[in-house]
């Protein structure tokens, strides 16, 4: 086998830069083999530049730094109330805030970057292309080429915000991959599409004072998400000032006023950047009406990076409806010797904490014998829209499906954070359930925390869940007063309960 792997100029060859490939790069380099990853970042149509590479480790990051910029407003005006004098008005500059966050993800890549070459990576920023079955062939920024060979490939180019084939979709629409090219405050907004995406963005621009209108389509809102959940964020929103346009889809964007300033001359940031849009619209019904915005984001899925990799030509297969590659439980394509990772498999969840646990165990299982697969079931999540959600395990549909309801028994409460009690801020928008499996002792099948900091509560229970975790075990479990994750080790309602008072009208 030695003398096979010295036939090729790498051990281990990565085509782009997602976290599962850079996961698999750094632990496979830690088994002293020879890695290159081959990464190079392609700006969206609106975007002036290219933001350094590895952009699929820095999204997450952006979300949560952008979600936490709308926090902060919220967190100012709930200052008063602790005693803080604060100007009545207090601007929001969003030039100020993007400057910031692309100075966070260019230091944030260098930093990887560092990271991969000391730990003995080499990194080209380039495009890969396979050529032949162990053989890629690299194009840089400037169109040189070059090939590589490789005993193994993995696959881990990520994915992209997807457009709507309508007139002025491309031209005049921008995406959640635009916003930090966006020079001046997107000031009105349609946000298009019930997505996780569409639903985050929707909330951090509202977040900062902007108006925000979201369409939802035919569709369900938030789409694989339990979806009594998925009402309690749209109702929070919707009270919190986040306009819904239910039933209607977009069939035309026009621009009827261009941006009267250019941001570069250090002109107000009040003026809106891409200029005035006239949005046409068409109801589930047939009926159509116009209306007007700044700016219009598309938030309605995302599509692979797996076009122009040439996987045809070596014989990796992709599913014909969504473009993604088919893998088996090894993370194994059609190929014996090629791999994928993350967003770009068929099928299976995608998060950037899950695709990196795969590469990491992908590595140890090419290089060390070890025969761990990653398990795509149980994954903790978040949303970081206005009220964080984060949730482990099943849906309250999907473990109806799965189960059968009379075997699933849902626990069930709001609450009140204690930092919230001095603003007032509304009792009845925290909430968590849990949903147990009745005839394993109540094992916990779905955990669900709606409130301030859920990703962080989720993931330690998430462990617990791993380990068989019962409503038992939950109840006998010391809460940590007067902390809001208490409320888990506290719960006695039922769902049941509280649906039958409410048709007797006790509630």
């Amino acid at each position: 086998m030695e003398n096979q792997t010295k036939l090729f100029d790498y051990d281990l060859l990565v085509i782009g830069g997602g976290s599962g490939g850079l996961a698999v790069a750094k632990e496979a380099a830690g088994f002293q083999k020879r890695v290159l990853i081959l990464d190079i970042v392609t700006p969206s149509p609106k975007c002036a530049k290219d933001a350094g590479g590895v952009s699929c480790v820095n999204a997450g990051n952006v979300k949560k730094l952008l979600q936490q910029a709308s926090l902060l407003g919220k967190a100012i005006q709930d200052s008063k109330k602790y005693g803080w004098k604060v100007e009545e008005k207090v601007p929001h500059v969003w030039s100020e805030l993007v400057d910031a966050l692309q100075e966070h993800v260019i230091s944030h890549s260098l930093e990887i970057r560092r990271e991969l070459r000391d730990g003995g990576v080499t990194y080209l920023s380039a495009r890969g292309e396979l050529v032949a079955p162990h053989t890629v062939e690299a194009t840089d920024i400037n169109g040189r080429k070059s090939c590589y060979t490789a005993e193994t490939l993995v696959i881990a180019t990520g994915d992209k915000s997807r457009y709507l084939g309508i007139p002025g979709g491309k031209e005049h629409c921008v995406t959640s991959d635009d916003l930090l090219s966006l020079r001046c405050s997107p000031a009105s907004t349609l946000v298009v599409g019930g997505t996780a995406e569409g639903l985050e963005c929707a909330g951090f621009l509202s977040g900062l004072g902007l108006e925000v209108t979201v369409l939802l389509g035919s569709g369900p809102l938030l789409p694989g998400h339990d979806q009594k959940m998925a009402q309690k964020i749209h109702n929070h929103m919707f009270v919190h000032g986040v306009n819904f346009l239910h039933h209607y889809s977009l069939s035309k964007v026009e621009q009827i006023e261009a941006c009267s300033k250019n941001p570069d001359l250090g002109l107000s940031d009040m003026t809106p950047g891409p200029g005035r849009l006239r949005v046409s619209l068409v109801s589930t019904e047939g009926k159509t009406k116009q209306e007007e915005f700044d700016t219009v984001l598309l938030a309605v899925g995302r599509e692979s990076h797996t076009t122009d990799l040439g996987l045809e030509r070596v014989g990796v297969k992709c599913s014909q409806d969504t473009g993604r590659i088919l893998v088996n439980e090894q993370e194994q394509t059609s190929v014996d010797h090629v791999y994928a990772l993350g967003s770009v498999q068929h099928g299976r969840p995608s998060t950037s904490g899950l695709s990196m646990h795969a590469g990491r165990l992908l590595a140890r299982r090419l290089y060390t014998g070890d025969t761990t697969v990653c398990h795509y079931d149980g994954v903790p999540t978040v949303l970081f829209t206005p009220l964080e959600y984060a949730a482990c395990g099943l849906s309250e549909e999907r473990a109806n499906l799965t189960f059968g309801e009379t075997n699933i028994e849902v626990y069930h409460s709001y609450y009140w954070p204690l930092e919230w009690t001095l603003p007032g801020r509304n009792k009845n928008s925290c909430y968590v359930k849990i949903i147990c499996h009745i005839p394993e002792n109540e094992r916990v099948v779905g955990l669900h925390v709606m409130g301030p900091s859920a990703g962080d509560i989720v993931q330690g229970f998430a462990a617990a869940m791993k380990c068989g975790l019962t409503k038992q075990q939950l109840d006998s479990t010391v809460g940590i007063h007067p902390l809001a994750a208490q409320v888990l080790t506290t719960l006695t309602v039922t769902q049941r309960t509280s649906e039958a008072m409410m048709v007797r009208g006790n509630c």
